[in-house]
C-alpha cells in the first residue's frame, strides 16, 4: 500500500534515470497585502498522514473563465470542464482517498479520480508513480533551479500537464523518483492573465487565500533556496486531443 493510499533554470527531456532525496517544506507564499510570492506555502502535505478533517474551503472558476479556453483541444476542455466540476462539489482535503463520496480527496487521488473518469484507465495511483508514468508514456520536462513561471524550461507547458513538485513532505518509505505531489495546468484567467492550476492541497493559496481541498489555486513556484521544488510537467499519457495544441500557456 503506497504513502497517499495509506491514509533557473534548464528544462529537459527525461527518461527518469535520476534520483533525489524527498524533504519536507514550510513556506509562506502571501504578503501581507495577500498577494502570493513565487514559492510554495506550507501545508499539511508535510505530513499529510495527519491532516485532520478540517472543513473545506474551496475556490472554483467557469471554464470560460480561461484565456482561450474555446481553443483548448478537445480531449483537454473535457478533462478541464471535469476537473472544473470537482471543485463545486466541496471536497476537502483528505489523505488515501480517491473517491468524492469520501467528502474528499488527497493530490494523487484526484489525478486518478478524473484521469480514470476521462477513461484513461492505466493511470497509477501515486503521485511518483504517475510520474514515472509520464515518463514512460509521453514526455516529461524536467526543470531545475526554475524559481519563475516566465522561464524558458516552462515554454512547452501546455493547459492540461501535469505538475509535478519534490520535497512538499516528508514519504513515510523511499520513493524510486523524489515526487510527493502533483496537479493540473489549467492555463491563465482570461481577466488578468495569471497561472492558475487544479488539485487537492491544504494549505496552498488561491488569491492569496489558504484553500483546504479539491480547488483552484496559484501556479506558484517555490524559492531556490528551500526545501521544496517544481519537478517538471508533462502530457497526459492516452488523452486523444485531436486538435491543434492551445497557443501559449
Amino acid at each position: 500500500m503506497t504513502d497517499e493510499e495509506k491514509g533557473s533554470g534548464t528544462s529537459r527531456k527525461t527518461d527518469g534515470s535520476e534520483k533525489k532525496d524527498s524533504t519536507s517544506s514550510a513556506k509562506k507564499t502571501s504578503t501581507a497585502s495577500g498577494e502570493p510570492l513565487e514559492e510554495e506555502e506550507g501545508t499539511d502535505e508535510r505530513d499529510p498522514t495527519k491532516a485532520g478533517k478540517k472543513p473545506a474551503a474551496v475556490s472554483s472558476i467557469a471554464p470560460e473563465e480561461l484565456e482561450g479556453f474555446e481553443a483548448y483541444p478537445a480531449a483537454t476542455q473535457q478533462l478541464i470542464r471535469h476537473s472544473l466540476e470537482l471543485t463545486t462539489q466541496n471536497l476537502r482535503y483528505q489523505f488515501g482517498s480517491a473517491d468524492p463520496k469520501a467528502g474528499g480527496m488527497d493530490c494523487s487521488g484526484t489525478m486518478y479520480r478524473i484521469l480514470q473518469d476521462s477513461g484513461i484507465k492505466d493511470v497509477p495511483r501515486q503521485s511518483d508513480e504517475i510520474c514515472r508514468w509520464v515518463m514512460r508514456r509521453t514526455l516529461l520536462y524536467r526543470t531545475e533551479d526554475t524559481s519563475n513561471l516566465k522561464d524558458k524550461s516552462l515554454s512547452a507547458l501546455r493547459p492540461g500537464d501535469l505538475l509535478f513538485w519534490t520535497g512538499t513532505y516528508e514519504t513515510s518509505s523511499p520513493r524510486e523518483l523524489p515526487i510527493s505531489h502533483v496537479m493540473l495546468y489549467l492555463g491563465k484567467r482570461k481577466k488578468d492573465g495569471k497561472p492558475i492550476v487544479f488539485g487537492a492541497s491544504d494549505g496552498r493559496t488561491y488569491d492569496g487565500q489558504r484553500r483546504n481541498g479539491v480547488s483552484v489555486f496559484d501556479f506558484v513556484m517555490p524559492k531556490r533556496d528551500g526545501k521544496a521544488a517544481f519537478y517538471g510537467y508533462g502530457p497526459v499519457p492516452g488523452l486523444k486531443n485531436t486538435t491543434a495544441s492551445a497557443e501559449g500557456q
